[in-house]
């Protein structure tokens, strides 16, 4: 066992894979921000407790659970969130079809209840199985199980049993002749965590623009067409700052020429100045297979893999010299011309998709085989691409379909073809266990109220984005896909229009509050998106609450679903305060909500100072918000807001200030401004308290 940061532990066993997420993705870990974390010189788990073997199949590792450990984490799991007792097998997939493990984002790191984290460094469909399966010698079996009642019907009878006794945690990676561990300690769970992102590389940094609201724009629209649905949005005075072009913009997609479409986008510049005098920051959808007809489709042959998709290239990003060429196209063609950021589509895999992507047994210039690529290509896809506005000192904020171990640091955020409502609240409470952001994005809609509903979790998410590729007309002016093609319009449009516009002001409201809270991720490890278990890990009443969520350090969230009349809110200690009242709610308590449609149920932890803007339409370089602190009773703690120029990553070098808001009864309120930042974000111009 060795100590490789305060806090984290490497143990190896037998002779390790040399294509690991380690080895071939992790950034440089902030040594300097895990020293400041509160750690013990013990491991959290003991080296003689943890046996492992070598088989036919693999290798297989065993490491102790205790009585009544609860297990969380493992990726992007969108059909189960306490994963104690149940087998998690990670492998890369699209569209998972029911809660075996398979995920856009499978991560092999889970945390405890009892205040510790995991990593087991392979890039292997590995299997983990949570105390689900005991051992022959270990196992206690009394003869009073005859006598137990007997299941009458098939979900009750398969249902996952909940371990309330000791087990193990087996872990087995096919293929392998050994793996290295890193044992993350506390000493709680939010800490395990921190240690986990500080070890990745620290959490992303997006710009501020990128914090505003997002639309993504028809995929059948040209030029002219997505021109004017800007002009038509900035017209309604609807929030937006990034707009999302879909495939229509190449000549060629299924796969990928990078090149605009002559006649649809004949002139690019133009275009894409006219978007930016709107204060439009474009991004563009792809995805990483290369044409023919691409224009680095020759250069990258030598390095890709043996099979094609879709007519296309594979190409094995890990190698420096694939990587360069395709990030020094992308540069020069578009980042240079003004392309703020990509959607990386279609980097996973699709055994439950019409099997498009390359097979397993895939081989690679730099010795992966398919399955390894397929868990690290979207690793590679997205360290390519920042890769181009790292060296340009732009920052640029985007959407990816794949990911794996250590993503905390890259600036992209994780959505799905999958819509299930329930399943995209879990997805959002789940990522931030494993260093992941989760995109809820809003597409088809079967009704206003659901429309409404998924933009109040949409812009409570690390990115508010409505994804209208699938009809030409916003949502709010129709919201059913047929008549949305057809052209017609609701008779209430405008009333529909006028809900959404409240959500989407209520994000940019909220993006001082969101900056400072991913300023945090960055500097500290904490994930801005947090499960109540992160934050109350003795209070047994939040081990299964996967339908609500900490969005920073005091606001808690309780998504509602489209049919509900409202729901159960379950408070945890202290006092709490509905947001949009103002009504104190004692904690430790659950109670019953009723939450309007035009009202998402959001509760301010009491002692909150929290900064809200006067929302504009856009960010911009220029844009200092103006903001108003609510004083949540009187005994308040700290704020700080984080303030720089929201666009380089001239902050990492120490240019940047911080707003420290304080409030107590005898000096009252108070804001000071410390730095080397010499422009002004962040404007106080009110204060008030909540009593």
């Amino acid at each position: 066992m060795n100590i490789v940061a305060p806090g984290i532990w490497k143990i190896k066993f037998g002779e390790p894979e040399d294509y690991t997420p380690v080895k071939m993705v992790k950034h440089e870990d902030r040594l300097e921000l895990l020293s400041q974390l509160p750690h013990s010189d013990e491991a959290p788990i003991e080296t003689d407790r943890i046996l492992y073997k070598s088989t036919k199949r693999g290798f297989v590792l065993e490491l102790p659970l205790d009585d009544c450990e609860k297990i969380y984490g493992f990726g992007l799991q969108l059909k189960s969130f306490n994963q104690t007792g149940r087998k998690k097998h990670l492998r890369t997939n699209a569209d998972p079809v029911a809660d075996t493990g398979d995920t856009h984002a499978p991560v092999p790191f889970y945390v405890s209840t009892k205040g510790y984290g995991v990593l087991v460094d392979t890039a292997r469909y590995v299997s983990f199985y949570c105390g689900s399966s005991r051992k022959l010698r270990t196992a206690k079996t009394s003869k009073d199980d005859a006598n137990k009642t007997v299941a009458n019907n098939v979900r009750d009878l398969y249902a996952v049993r909940d371990m309330d006794t000791a087990g193990v945690m087996t872990i087995e990676i096919p293929h392998a002749s050994g793996v290295e561990i890193y044992l993350f300690a506390g000493p709680d769970m939010r800490t395990a965590v921190q240690r986990y992102n500080l070890f990745s590389g620290g959490g992303c940094l997006p710009p501020l623009w990128g914090l505003g609201n997002w639309y993504r724009s028809y995929t059948g629209a040209d030029a002219e067409d997505v021109l004017a649905l800007a002009e038509k949005i900035r017209a309604a005075d609807l929030p937006c700052d990034v707009f999302g072009v879909e495939p229509g913009w190449q000549s060629q997609k299924y796969s990928c020429s990078y090149t605009w479409h002559k006649e649809n986008f004949s002139a690019p510049e133009e275009f894409i100045g006219k978007m930016r005098d709107m204060h439009l920051n474009i991004n563009l959808w792809e995805h990483v297979f290369v044409h023919p007809t691409s224009p680095i489709y020759d250069e990258l042959k030598q390095y890709s893999g043996d099979y094609e998709v879709w007519n296309g290239l594979v190409p094995d990003l890990s190698i420096q010299d694939a990587k360069k060429t395709f990030a020094e196209y992308h540069r020069k063609a578009l980042v240079e011309k003004g392309i703020a950021g990509f959607k990386l589509d279609e980097c996973d895999s699709s055994d439950y998709t019409g099997g498009w992507s390359f097979p397993n047994c895939a081989e690679f210039p730099s010795g992966l085989d398919g399955e390894l690529m397929h868990s690290l290509l979207g690793m590679f896809y997205q360290d390519t691409l920042l890769s181009i506005y790292r060296e340009k000192n732009i920052r640029t904020y985007g959407q990816v379909r794949s990911s794996h171990a250590l993503a905390a640091s890259f600036p992209y955020v994780l959505y799905s073809d999958l819509y299930d409502h329930k399943d995209f609240i879990r997805g959002l409470v789940n990522s931030g266990f494993s260093g992941i952001l989760w995109n809820p994005e809003v597409r088809q809609c079967s009704s206003v109220e659901d429309l409404v509903r998924r933009i109040q979790l949409s812009v409570l998410s690390p990115q508010s984005c409505i994804n209208a590729w699938m009809i030409p007309n916003p949502p709010w002016l129709q919201y059913d896909y047929d008549k949305n093609l057809r052209g017609e319009i609701l008779e209430n449009y405008t009333e529909v229009q006028d809900l959404c516009r409240k959500f989407l002001e209520l994000r940019m409201s909220l993006i001082p509050y969101l900056y400072s809270s991913f300023a945090r991720y960055r500097f500290e490890g904490l994930p801005p998106f947090r499960a109540l278990v992160m934050e109350y890990p003795e209070d047994e009443n939040t081990y299964g609450i996967d339908d609500q969520y900490m969005m920073g350090d005091s606001l808690m969230i309780a998504p509602v679903i489209a049919g509900q009349m409202g729901r159960e809110v379950y408070l945890p200690e202290g006092d709490w305060y509905y947001f949009w009242s103002d009504k104190k709610f004692e904690g430790s308590k659950t109670y019953n909500i009723n939450a309007a449609l035009d009202e998402i149920p959001i509760f301010v932890k009491a002692g909150t100072l929290l900064p809200l803007a006067k929302p504009v339409q856009y960010v911009t370089p220029d844009t200092s918000f103006e903001i108003t602190v609510k004083c949540y009773g009187y005994n308040c703690r700290n704020f700080t807001l984080f303030e720089d120029d929201g666009t380089t990553f001239d902050y990492e070098k120490g240019i940047y200030n911080e707003v420290k808001l304080s409030f107590n009864t005898e000096g009252g309120f108070e804001a000071v401004r410390t730095g080397n930042y010499l422009g002004i974000k962040f404007k106080i111009s009110g204060f008030e308290v909540v009593e």
